[in-house]
């Protein structure tokens, strides 16, 4: 038997309703509406071009919106200032290219959100950090520049480094996308022992495998719309929508 995600809580942690955005004369995002619950993992897959990034962007206001709301633990989202700050220490972000500092440390690279923005001591951060890489499998990296590391290992870190922050929810944006094909399993095993042990998560992916196997509910997007939502099980199996079986039939038959 393989090990279920853990079960969400059914309490709304992230809202967004009717959200649109534009960029120029492009509606990226049509009246987008969408609950993440507490330790849910939500993985939003589609084509190319569908709104999927934008999306997840807009969660921690990298991407503004043109309407809408979108809430965290129920508070709209601040727009600027200390408490947009605040809102970005509560919603981690891993991105396609890692975007470590590349004259710092691994270890220094986990630490400086928890010492700067958190407030904790050195000491502190610095043996959480070395729990969160030790937990995602590159404590003995600790010391080396981000460059002296494989793609997978300093994506491995990034994952840390947003964890470190504690946050009550972590987004994904293409997580596995820059990676070496050998090296995308190493991140998504980490990211399922994370959805394992409840955390919330928000994962923009093309890995159908882990949408299956990690997934409370797969968020499919096509043109700036969510088209259909449903279990993993029943989106891959049963699709609802045209849309949604073209993709399947393309990417599934591969």
């Amino acid at each position: 038997m393989t090990s279920e995600p853990t079960a969400p809580t059914g309490e709304p942690l992230v809202v967004l309703d009717q959200v649109n955005k534009h960029f120029g004369s492009l509606h990226v995002l049509q009246d987008i509406d969408l609950t993440v619950n507490r330790g849910e993992v939500v993985v939003v897959i589609g084509p190319s071009g569908s709104g999927k990034s934008t999306l997840c962007r807009t969660i921690n206001r990298l991407e503004t919106i043109d309407s809408g709301t979108i809430t965290l633990d129920g508070k709209a989202l601040p727009a600027e200032g200390k408490a947009l700050a605040r809102l970005r220490a509560d919603v981690g972000m891993v991105f396609q290219q890692f975007n470590l500092f590349a004259h710092k440390s691994v270890l220094d690279n986990v630490t400086l959100g928890p010492t700067k923005v958190r407030r904790k001591s050195t000491s502190e951060a610095n043996k959480r950090a070395m729990e969160l890489l030790d937990r995602v499998g590159v404590a003995n990296q600790a010391q080396k520049l981000p460059a002296q590391l494989s793609g997978g290992q300093q994506q491995r870190v990034a994952i840390a480094r947003a964890l470190a922050m504690e946050p009550k929810v972590i987004l994904f944006d293409e997580p596995t996308s820059a990676l070496d094909p050998e090296m995308v399993n190493e991140v998504l095993d980490v990211m399922i022992d994370l959805a394992k042990a409840g955390m919330t998560m928000v994962v923009v992916t093309h890995e159908m495998g882990f949408a299956r196997k990690a997934a409370n509910r797969v968020v499919f997007m096509a043109d700036g719309q969510i088209v259909e939502e449903n279990t993993p099980e029943e989106f891959f199996t049963n699709p609802q929508s045209t849309r949604a079986k073209d993709f399947l039939g393309k990417i599934l038959t591969h």
